[in-house]
């Protein structure tokens, strides 16, 4: 506990010192905001990828980045993973390209095509999908 308040000082002292500018502030807050959207998959996905490209961006980088992280989970999970197709707004955004071209990839390299869905159709299914049986249920894993 007492390294935890430590650290916890360490950071306000951070943020309080006058070294810090604007734009170190404005990474932290959009690192967080991308990897604390409480949507596992994206925190994971879209926190790995701001890490990883953040310090390189412009200001245009960054805007275009606070339109994608002030998108829903739910829509953003379907367009990155292409179950449903992203408006065109969406579209022509270069960081939801980029982030779409990575989950995209990744699928492709990771997994089988009998697990992923196909275009327009759902992807989370019941568990007991596969059962067919006398006492199954009629739909979802109820």
């Amino acid at each position: 506990m007492a390294t935890l308040r430590i650290a916890l000082r360490n950071v306000h002292r951070i943020f309080n010192t006058s070294a810090v500018s604007g734009r170190t502030t404005t990474v932290f807050r959009l690192l967080y905001r991308s990897k604390q959207r409480g949507f596992l998959e994206l925190d994971l996905v879209l926190g790995k990828w701001v890490e990883e490209h953040i310090h390189s961006m412009d200001e245009n980088g960054i805007k275009a980045l606070v339109k994608v992280l002030d998108l829903e989970n739910p829509d953003l999970w379907k367009w990155l993973t292409g179950q449903e197709q992203p408006p065109e707004a969406v579209t022509v955004n270069p960081v939801f390209s980029a982030v779409q071209q990575r989950v995209l990839k990744n699928l492709n390299n990771h997994s089988s095509p009998e697990t992923r869905a196909t275009p327009g159709q759902p992807w989370v299914r019941g568990w007991d999908d596969i059962k067919k049986g006398r006492d199954s249920p009629n739909t979802g894993n109820q």
